[in-house]
């Protein structure tokens, strides 16, 4: 699944842009910004001509921006916008996101889905008892899990796993789950 996600809850008709990054602090004082990186292809950032800033993907302020060069620095990137030139000026965008629209977004595999497409899924098992409605996904090193918010059990934590996702129906918005030892609390 890509990582290329979005903040705010899902839509029906999904959102306008998909997140890259998150820009975390200026570096050195010619203008580059370190960049918390939230895509799975980070390298196609120095091929784009322009990014939007703002501080989600439905704010009423969202910026252009034209990219001059981004390079990989340990896990974060540094990106150069021609816009900004010093210190200064990119410690004013600490915080916002750097976005593309959808529409320029890398099309998907089958099978593959985008992080907001997942939020607001009802999960059921493979005996139909609904657990409950993915609030959130976190991705760890070893696998994702989604946070499952359940009437009946509290927060629950499901591995994004081959042996415990079934199915996961985007237009019928159900992710079915096969229930193992130990994934419920009692």
């Amino acid at each position: 699944m890509p990582t290329e996600s979005t903040t705010g809850p899902a839509q029906d008709a999904g959102p306008s842009y998909l997140l890259l990054g998150e820009i975390l602090r200026p570096h050195g004082v010619r203008g580059e910004l370190r960049m918390r990186i939230l895509t799975d292809y980070p390298e196609r950032i120095n091929k784009m001509k322009t990014v939007y800033l703002g501080k989600d993907t439905d704010s009423a302020d969202i910026r252009e921006y034209h990219v001059e060069h981004m390079r990989m620095n340990q896990d974060y990137g540094l990106l150069k916008l021609a816009e900004i030139d010093d210190r200064d000026e990119a410690d004013l965008l600490r915080a916002l996101f750097v976005m593309i629209p959808i529409e320029n977004a890398i099309p998907l595999e089958e099978g593959e889905f985008y992080l907001y497409q997942i939020i607001g899924l009802s999960v059921q098992t493979t005996e139909g008892q609904i657990i409950g409605t993915i609030r959130e996904v976190l991705e760890t090193g070893a696998n994702d899990v989604y946070v499952v918010d359940s009437p009946e059990y509290g927060e629950v934590l499901i591995p994004v796993t081959e042996e415990i996702i079934i199915k996961t129906d985007i237009p019928a918005q159900i992710l079915t789950i096969k229930l193992m030892e130990g994934l419920l609390p009692g």
